[in-house]
């Protein structure tokens, strides 16, 4: 497949598509394109950057062209994502595409108000890009009604799992008609994959760009055995060396994300960070500094991994490994893109080896060891035959559920003094307001915790606010829906 006029697309569509300068279709178009074409349903592994979106897009907008409803706007098509970044790149380029279109398509995802989007909604719109968590949520209320659905995509499918959506995603294929054409894509097709695709999907075209090719043949990869208090020096020193213009950062919590930027920025680098806590007004703040060049560092944690297509991006740090080596493939895969080449850095630590050990597997060969650094640790270093996974007894990042998760001694200190802090809580439930100096649920200490065996604390009314960190397994009943709030809404 050559040009776009070969997929006999609407003149229309094949206009917008002229006036933004597409010429050849890339290989997932050339594939996907003429099977949705023919109303076959489609099986798709390729990843951000390959051109999936205008694949699934072109073909769906050019069937709803031709497709008038017998009244009304229903909505006719369905896109779903598991980020509200990723929901708004698909909605810009269906208004790109479909510019000369009689075609309405709107955005909803969580994080802002939903008023806007209830009004469009009433307006009517032919094409409904989605988050999970939000449309459910539109759908309860009765503003959002999939009866009259015809073309049905999962985008990022694996990455919609990853994150906690699989009920959701059920429940939103249970509300739709049974006769629909369907369209998965996934970057990676775990067994869970599978199991969907044979449900959702009848008799499905498969089209198969490896993301590895793509990835890993334009990037320079080079990895660093550090000790964990190095990687920000460390960091420093390459940003500054490497004269880096536009770059993103991995982290692994985000609490790490905005503490790096913050120290970033104190230092002379401009900086800013993008995580699930932040509103999406921050975030899309955030991401228009990055683009604008005002910040050319982005530290980010994996909700940005495949949620971010900035063609520019010349380096990828990894400042915490990911425990899935197919996160790595798409992390660094935020570079090289558009045919560029590009630069990615991993820094391991101690705790991280085995992390590594699964990276290099899936890789299928070792990434060069950058040794010419002053902050050089040898010991973190992968021991021979050593197994992918998390080394025993190192944190795997966040708060723990049964401690603070430092390690298996701290934590049988922690559940010994669970029963103090319940014991303590009962007695304080008829003096609330009397102990405003307790210490916050996860405050961290500037004093390091003491090792099992050691005195036990002091109870938290006679502690400073700065003193300890409360069991997470202990907190207040109004802190933990809290943060059930929170995460609900980083998947939105």
């Amino acid at each position: 497949m050559s040009t776009f006029t070969e997929l006999h697309l609407d003149e229309r569509i094949l206009e917008a598509l002229d006036a933004e300068g597409y010429q050849t279709p890339t290989p997932v178009q050339a594939e996907t394109i003429p099977a949705l074409m023919d109303g076959r349903d489609v099986m798709g592994i390729a990843q951000t950057g390959t051109g999936k979106t205008a694949a699934f897009a072109l073909p769906i907008l050019h069937h709803l062209a031709t497709e008038r409803p017998a009244s009304g706007r229903p909505i006719r098509a369905l896109m779903l994502t598991p980020t509200r970044e990723l929901a708004a790149q698909i909605g810009e380029r269906l208004r790109v595409y479909g510019r000369h279109l009689p075609l309405y398509s709107t955005v909803i995802f969580g994080g802002v108000g939903q008023s806007p989007q209830v009004k469009a909604l009433r307006r009517g719109v032919d094409v409904l890009v989605a988050t999970p968590g939000r449309l459910l949520d539109l759908h309860n209320q009765g503003h959002v009604d999939l009866g009259d659905i015809q073309h049905f995509v999962l985008d990022e499918a694996d990455r919609m799992l990853d994150m906690g959506f699989s009920k959701d995603v059920e429940r939103i294929l249970r509300l739709m008609p049974k006769r629909r054409q369907n369209l998965m894509f996934s970057a990676t097709m775990p067994k869970a994959i599978g199991t969907l695709a044979n449900e959702m999907l009848y008799q499905p075209v498969s089209v198969d760009i490896s993301p590895e090719a793509p990835t890993t043949d334009r990037i320079e990869q080079y990895v660093s055995f550090v000790r964990k208090g190095d990687k920000r020096e460390l960091l420093i020193d390459l940003l500054e060396g490497q004269m880096v213009s536009c770059g993103i950062v991995f982290t692994r919590t985000k609490h790490g994300a905005n503490r790096l930027a913050k120290q970033l920025e104190k230092v002379g680098i401009p900086a800013d960070s993008i995580h699930g806590d932040k509103s999406q007004t921050a975030r899309t703040r955030a991401l228009n500094r990055f683009r604008n060049g005002e910040v050319f560092i982005l530290v980010a944690t994996d909700i940005a991994s495949r949620g971010i297509d900035v063609e520019d991006i010349t380096h990828v740090f990894n400042f915490d490994l990911p425990n899935e080596p197919e996160v790595y493939i798409h992390r660094i895969g935020r570079t090289a893109r558009a045919g560029r080449e590009g630069l990615a850095y991993a820094f391991c630590d101690e705790t991280e080896s085995g992390y590594l050990v699964g990276i290099q597997r899936l890789l299928g060969h070792e990434i060069e060891v950058l040794e010419d650094q002053p902050y050089h640790f040898e010991k973190a270093r992968p021991k021979p035959g050593q197994k992918p996974g998390r080394v025993k007894g190192s944190p795997v990042g966040g708060p723990s559920r049964r401690g603070t998760g430092r390690g298996r001694d701290m934590r049988r200190y922690n559940r010994g003094g669970q029963k103090r802090n319940e014991q303590q809580q009962r007695n304080n439930n008829s003096n609330r307001g009397r102990n405003n100096n307790r210490s916050r649920p996860g405050q961290r200490s500037d004093q390091p915790n003491r090792p099992s065996g050691g005195r036990p604390p002091q109870s938290n009314r006679h502690r400073g606010k700065q003193q300890g960190r409360s069991n997470a397994s202990n907190r207040r009943p109004s802190n933990r829906s809290n943060r059930r709030q929170s995460r609900r809404d980083d998947r939105s």
